[in-house]
């Protein structure tokens, strides 16, 4: 019979390993989607270009080039996600691990990702501002039936963060801004037990584990005018440090094997900088471009704690690599009242292998095409629309499901799989100064 410790060392853990697995607007876990003006230029040259209120989370030191007064930008983004695994010939490697057959259905779904900014020029030189937005997290849920149950079938993160910023114009050239970030995570996982009915134990069984905590980091950036029509921007973002706590429960308990407790387990949300250039061709149009690093090694090494005692369970590799972003776009003034958004990206997935994707991270590479429009309401007044299609490359699974301590596993399963990802995202966004 596996022990109760057998099982905790590795189910336990087997969750928050599995809650770094959120797909979401840009690579891994994380959510790009801030704005709606950005959304419809793919995000490209976001740090450079601070045009509304949205600058707060971009780079701060955009600030400075907002209106004196105050800028605040609301918007609403709606993101579909469509995930479809196949099954290519999953294996039970031992017994008891029956494999189930279903391919789960479409894991994936609509969200609202909501988001505010407020800023306020004090001076010509100094501005303050504040950011509430969503950052890292989504939702992936396959039907109970799911071949890959035991390797996850459920998992959400829902990562918030408040942003209060300063910007202070240096000169004519030259701006900088940072800010403080504190923000909350709390993530919730589910899998099966891979142990069918061994020993009296129940079949179908399940584990669900949830997990939250505040952390708090920082971001920084600066802002070149270095001609009347070309800016350059620089903007990091630190990453964010979680020890989340919260329970492990089964949907059958069994005494002494299968227990109820609580559980804590250390998270990173990775750190990122951006380098981005707005250049203005002609009193028409204006091109955006970037380039941004993201630092997802960080999600490498997994360690769960026993909440009360503190007491070291495991350690796991997740062995996510760091990655780039290129994006390009351009805003065509169109009219008086409309200028037009288009852009491009390419976002390197952090998955470095077919064996490290994971069933509720099936990442892979992915190109974005977008275009968008400003409609300006008034003089201080405006309206956008943004709109995103995500093209992912074609992925595969080759997932082990193993029970047992580190050095003595068992391997239970083997997922085997292809997996079609797709993502739409539609944006709205209201501006107003005053």
């Amino acid at each position: 019979m596996m022990r109760a410790a057998d099982m905790n060392m590795k189910l336990i853990p087997a969750m928050i390993l599995m809650a770094l697995a959120g797909t979401a607007g840009a690579s891994g876990f994380q959510l790009q989607n801030q704005t709606g003006s950005g959304n419809g230029n793919a995000f490209a040259g976001a740090a450079a270009a601070a045009e509304d209120a949205g600058t707060v989370f971009f780079n701060p030191a955009g600030m400075t080039m907002l209106p004196r007064g105050h800028s605040i930008s609301l918007s609403g983004t709606l993101l579909n996600r469509s995930i479809n695994y196949t099954d290519k010939g999953s294996v039970q490697n031992s017994a008891p691990a029956p494999l189930t057959t279903g391919n789960g259905g479409n894991a994936g779904g609509l969200a609202l990702l909501p988001a505010g900014f407020w800023a306020y020029g004090i001076s010509q030189n100094l501005s303050v501002g504040v950011g509430v937005s969503p950052t890292f997290g989504n939702t992936t849920e396959y039907d109970f039936d799911f071949t890959g149950r035991s390797a996850g079938y459920y998992f959400s993160m829902e990562q918030i963060n408040i942003n209060p910023s300063i910007a202070y114009k240096v000169n004519e050239t030259v701006s900088l801004g940072g800010g403080i970030n504190f923000a909350q995570n709390k993530s919730h996982f589910k899998q099966g037990v891979p142990l069918g009915a061994l020993a009296g134990l129940p079949a179908n069984n399940y584990l669900d584990v949830k997990g939250e905590d505040w952390a708090t980091g920082y971001n920084l950036g600066a802002m070149f005018q270095v001609s009347p029509v070309t800016r350059i921007g620089l903007a990091y973002r630190s990453r964010l440090d979680f020890e989340l706590v919260g329970k492990q429960e089964y949907g059958t308990p069994v005494a002494g094997l299968l227990v109820n407790q609580d559980v804590k387990a250390k998270l990173t949300t990775p750190s990122n900088v951006s380098l981005a250039v707005s250049h203005k061709l002609s009193d028409k149009w204006e091109m955006l471009g970037d380039m941004t690093w993201t630092g997802w090694s960080v999600v490498n090494q997994l360690y769960v704690n026993n909440k009360d005692t503190g007491a070291p369970l495991v350690n796991l590799s997740y062995n996510f690599k760091d990655t780039w972003r290129v994006g390009l776009g351009a805003n065509y003034q169109y009219s008086d009242t409309w200028k037009l958004r288009f852009g491009v990206a390419y976002d390197k997935s952090p998955v470095k292998s077919n064996q490290d994707r994971t069933m509720t991270l099936p990442d892979s590479d992915r190109t974005w095409l977008s275009f968008g429009a400003k409609y300006f309401l008034s003089k201080a007044a405006s309206l956008d629309i943004g709109y995103t299609h995500i093209l992912f490359a074609d992925a595969q699974t080759n997932r082990a499901v193993n029970t047992g301590y580190p050095g003595v596993l068992t391997l239970r399963q083997t997922i085997n799989g292809d997996i079609k990802t797709s993502v739409d995202i539609l944006s709205v966004q209201y501006n107003h100064s005053f």
